[in-house]
């Protein structure tokens, strides 16, 4: 059976038998007998390498351990609000944060991005998600959005449906109208400064498409 790990772009946790492309974690999310019981645990929300150094993981969810969870791609995992891992992605974190000072000067520190960050992808007072209006026109590609109750990637003239195993159902992008988005507006800003990282920042079903 399929451990509840797989995270969506909604930042939802799902059971999935597909496999992802990054590696993550915020914080312990699940009980002693390895059930999910809370959708986050503290601000820090990273977006991991699947390897790095030859470490060897034991067995997922441990009790007591953070919650260890995949995502399809880094535009996923930016999507539910995740940034990059300081030790794992050192090169791409100090890229990061070099775009977030330019957005945020007074966030030079890692407590001072999450806290921001948290800000941005949780309603204030709940555990629910927030989403941003914008500008359909001016979203970069890797950005997510809702269409209907779906999360669809922006990739060009495209909208690309979102599921678990790799993007499916191909849209044109409309133009001049607002649209609900789900990645948070400051990663929106990191998409926009042509966002190389040493994960991938799109699944390979997503070229298919274009």
């Amino acid at each position: 059976m399929p451990l509840q790990n797989r995270v969506t772009p909604l930042g939802d946790l799902i059971a999935d038998p597909a496999r992802g492309l990054v590696y993550g974690n915020r914080g312990c999310l699940h009980n002693a007998e390895g059930r999910i019981r809370r959708r986050y645990n503290g601000k820090r929300w990273i977006a991991c390498r699947l390897e790095f150094r030859g470490w060897r993981r034991g067995h997922l969810m441990q009790p007591g351990r953070f919650t260890e969870l995949f995502f399809l791609d880094e535009a996923t995992a930016l999507a539910a609000g995740h940034r990059p891992c300081a030790l794992c992605r050192h090169d791409d974190y100090v890229r990061f944060t070099q775009i977030w000072c330019e957005l945020h000067p007074d966030q030079t520190r890692a407590d001072a991005i999450d806290a921001q960050l948290h800000v941005e992808r949780v309603v204030p007072g709940t555990a629910e998600p927030r989403r941003h209006e914008m500008d359909c026109d001016e979203l970069p590609d890797g950005a997510f959005i809702l269409v209907g109750r779906a999360p669809y990637l922006v990739l060009g003239d495209a909208l690309l449906r979102w599921t678990p195993a790799g993007y499916g159902e191909r849209r044109r992008r409309a133009r001049g109208l607002p649209a609900g988005v789900i990645t948070p507006p400051s990663l929106v800003s990191v998409l926009r400064q042509e966002w190389h990282p040493l994960v991938p920042l799109l699944h390979p079903s997503a070229r298919r498409h274009c």
